[in-house]
């Protein structure tokens, strides 16, 4: 693959989507990425066919594209002598190891900080966790429900205040995705200064660092006032101090988003654009000050007026309009909008003739959308590999034979 990463090796010690969706990101800049996956089980993910609502047919695996997209797969068993032996000869031609094995598991396996930079001193090496290295829950594991969106506030702080409950993430692995972009941007901040000095970097994302970030500005909040953030009661869609920025229900059941901060900014034309001309001129909103006293009143008239036509009505009447405003799609809505496409959100992928859509990393080089790779069979390159590295098929055989590779 051509891109920033072309020339880059990333072998991937790793499996869910957290770390490995760190490693598809890389991919899709470019690296080459060696997936090493058990020879008898595979990553776990790859029998993974329910996500919530939907039930997984057919060949592809969406949570497996998504993380694994554009590697190579390697079944080697790395507890065995002789596979730990290949996994180090794969580590002396790699830049970047990348891993979310728990700190036990890596001692165990040989696969620790130390255990890499004895055969290649100048590879980075990232690790990504539930709740980092340090700390008396380093060594505890944990998925993005609990270290993204359980424990770094983001479940509590989306909850509306009168529910009898808590809301759950709104997709799966949506933390962990967000998380894999934050261990890409640092593995190549790591290589770009081990190009510039020849340090190589202990990089460390954790899953509870990256939701307490995501969370950043309300969690600054806290740490000055001493108060939490508490999310509004459900069905009060709309800022009492700004009606132009909440959620409006349209007369088919679907909602606009808004969001002008600069609500005086953008008054008198949405008025104008809704219906309701007059409100505008409304002595009780005749300045930001006064908006932002008697919002409440002037959402109430928005939101009968927006409630009399449907979605499809307003985004023509918006369209053109320059406040800050988005339909609220669902995920299939998402698939087909064409500014998503247009701007390489979704890209096809070639496979055996066919093709296929996926969802691309978000980031655009030279504005050119990313060319994607699907994902790999499981162990479709391990014999390949042992090759390139100087091997043989007499080392295949012997190494099938020891039960190192599948």
């Amino acid at each position: 693959m051509t891109g920033p990463m072309s020339g880059v090796r990333v072998l991937e010690v790793a499996q869910w989507t957290f770390v490995p969706a760190a490693g598809a990101v890389l991919a899709d800049w470019g690296a080459d990425v060696l997936k090493i996956e058990h020879p008898r089980t595979g990553d776990s993910q790859r029998g993974l066919r329910q996500l919530g609502n939907i039930a997984i047919e057919g060949p592809r695996n969406p949570v497996m594209e998504h993380a694994n997209r554009g590697k190579r797969s390697i079944a080697l068993d790395i507890s065995v002598p002789e596979g730990h032996e290949l996994l180090m000869d794969i580590a002396r031609t790699s830049d970047v190891f990348l891993t979310n094995f728990l700190p036990d598991a890596r001692a165990k396996l040989k696969i620790d900080v130390e255990h890499l930079r004895a055969v290649n001193p100048n590879i980075v090496y990232a690790r990504g966790s539930a709740y980092g290295p340090m700390g008396a829950d380093s060594g505890n594991g944990g998925y993005d429900m609990t270290g993204f969106w359980s424990r770094a506030a983001g479940a509590a702080s989306t909850t509306p205040s009168d529910l009898n409950g808590v809301v759950a993430q709104p997709g799966p692995a949506y933390g962990d995705s967000i998380g894999g972009m934050t261990i890409a941007g640092g593995i190549a901040a790591a290589l770009f200064e081990r190009e510039r000095t020849g340090v190589a970097r202990t990089v460390d994302i954790s899953l509870l660092g990256v939701g307490v970030w995501a969370m950043g500005v309300a969690v600054n909040a806290a740490l000055i006032s001493g108060q939490p953030w508490i999310a509004n009661p459900s069905g009060a869609n709309v800022v009492p101090h700004n009606p132009l920025t909440g959620f409006y229900c349209t007369s088919d059941n679907r909602y606009l988003g808004l969001s002008m901060l600069q609500a005086f900014r953008y008054f008198a034309e949405f008025c104008a654009r809704v219906g309701v001309p007059h409100l505008a001129a409304d002595e009780r909103f005749a300045s930001p000050e006064l908006l932002a006293k008697n919002g409440a009143a002037a959402a109430a008239v928005l939101r009968e007026a927006i409630a009399a036509q449907p979605l499809g009505y307003w985004r023509t009447a918006l369209a053109d309009f320059d406040g800050q405003w988005a339909p609220v799609l669902n995920t299939a809505e998402v698939a087909t909008d064409p500014q998503v496409r247009a701007n390489g959100g979704i890209v096809p992928v070639a496979q055996d003739g066919e093709t296929y859509d996926l969802v691309a990393s978000p980031v655009l080089f030279d504005e050119t959308h990313l060319r994607l790779d699907p994902a790999p069979q499981f162990a479709e390159h391990t014999e390949m590999l042992v090759l390139e590295l100087g091997g043989d098929w007499d080392r295949i055989a012997a190494l099938k034979d020891a039960g190192a590779i599948g």
